[in-house]
């Protein structure tokens, strides 16, 4: 069995669910699965959009989806992700945090948009098992950790993804903004992240607030940003990640999509 990379997803506007395959970030995201080594076994996913005080991680065998938001049309409210559930992986996954001392109860939970929105792209026929474990309100350096615990599924065959966004301030998008127009300031504050990123091991990013320059313009609440954390954590230490994926949407919501480790296309 094949280990599985992992993914950072930007998962943008819930409108991007909506999306028809030929639309450059569908594209980019189904090409991403199909250039993985092999069908994943399941997918272990930390999204943005489920914090918690400590991981909890879904355990229904037929998880279904949410709908967690507003103010969008009907056709968004009808879609559907009945990818299923999967119990045993589950209960391995939260026994694995348990004994690393990092909580891990299971909770009978549906799968909120930062994860269904992106896996109906990237598997469409929903038949790939999906697993989801919550997002801490950690600082940088413990959410790391939680993903070095998650690493091991890798070599189970289950692929890691975080779903979160690079640069996602909802004060500050433009929702009229055509969709080749980028703010100066986004991309000045996703380059000085992305550099030291894919340069070296990251460090300096765990204390970003105090380092990067644009960070409460970034990211004035940190909730889409934690999940890359995980996402380095989960990473082994000899591989670096490579951008797969170079879009924005809004104005200034960044759409950057990562891959940590060997056999993605």
């Amino acid at each position: 069995m094949a280990t599985q990379p992992v993914l950072f997803v930007a998962h943008g506007s819930p409108m991007l669910a909506l999306e028809p395959p030929d639309h450059p970030y569908v594209e980019a995201l189904r090409a991403l699965a199909l250039g993985l080594p092999e069908l994943p076994k399941a997918v272990l996913v930390v999204s943005a959009h489920w914090q918690t005080s400590a991981p909890q991680v879904t355990s229904g065998r037929h998880p279904g989806i949410l709908h967690d938001f507003y103010g969008f049309p009907k056709e968004l409210f009808a879609l559907d992700y009945p990818a299923p559930g999967q119990p045993e992986l589950a209960l391995r996954v939260a026994g694995q945090l348990d004994a690393l001392g990092l909580g891990g109860a299971l909770a009978p939970r549906a799968l909120d948009h930062g994860a269904w929105s992106v896996l109906r792209h990237m598997f469409p026929a929903a038949d790939v098992p999906v697993v989801q474990v919550s997002l801490p309100a950690w600082e940088p350096a413990r959410l790391q950790h939680l993903g070095r615990a998650l690493r091991k599924f890798r070599q189970d065959g289950c692929l890691i993804l975080a779903s979160g966004g690079l640069v996602h301030n909802l004060r500050a998008v433009a929702w009229s903004a055509p969709e080749d127009v980028v703010e100066p300031w986004a991309l000045e504050a996703e380059t000085w992240f992305l550099d030291r990123l894919l340069e070296g091991p990251g460090e300096e990013l765990l204390d970003h607030r105090a380092l990067w320059p644009l960070s409460r313009e970034a990211a004035p609440t940190t909730e889409h940003l934690d999940p890359v954390f995980v996402a380095m954590g989960a990473a082994g230490a000899s591989e670096r990640p490579s951008s797969v994926y170079d879009g924005w949407q809004l104005g200034n919501m960044s759409l950057r999509c990562l891959a940590w480790g060997a056999g993605v296309a």
